[in-house]
């Protein structure tokens, strides 16, 4: 059994979707990137890859390349499961954590889970996704970014 963790911030600017674990979520702004720029799938990913000790997601699809220009998350997700595929790896479960002060993410949590399961392939009990506030402090508190991170145990097939 391997353990991962990741961490990933995007700022929150005008003109962007807000996307999250595969969502597109309600609010007056979203995060910028050079892909789609979803913080949690982008945490959910470096955990994963460093569960096995395969690098980071920038490794994989550096932001240099244009081919991941405005790339969705959650195929780059399938691709990163592949990797731990051919690796002889799977993963046994995620538990992540998303700090936003706005928006509130209650409403779209399953709906997050639910997508990451049918990517990765595994039940939905093996998904974690929880949201919180920073209490107003920090560059989350202040709504000028949100951050994720995730924990990742895999298991050798």
């Amino acid at each position: 059994m391997r353990i991962g963790h990741g961490y990933d911030v995007h700022r929150l600017v005008e003109g962007r979707p807000l996307i999250m674990g595969g969502v597109n979520i309600p609010h007056d702004k979203g995060l910028d990137g050079h892909s789609d720029a979803d913080v949690l799938v982008h945490a959910l990913m470096d955990a994963m890859l460093g569960a096995l000790a395969l690098g980071d997601i920038g490794k994989h699809f550096p932001d240099t390349d244009p081919a991941y220009k405005g790339a969705d998350s959650m195929k780059l997700l399938d691709r990163v499961c592949d990797i731990i595929d051919e690796n002889g790896y799977m993963l046994v479960n995620a538990d992540m954590t998303i700090c936003a002060q706005k928006p509130k993410l209650a409403p779209y949590i399953e709906q997050m889970r639910e997508r990451i399961a049918d990517v990765i392939g595994c039940d939905i009990s093996c998904i974690s996704v929880k949201a919180t506030t920073e209490e107003h402090l920090g560059f989350t508190g202040e709504e000028k970014g949100i951050s994720a991170t995730a924990v990742v145990l895999m298991e050798k097939v």
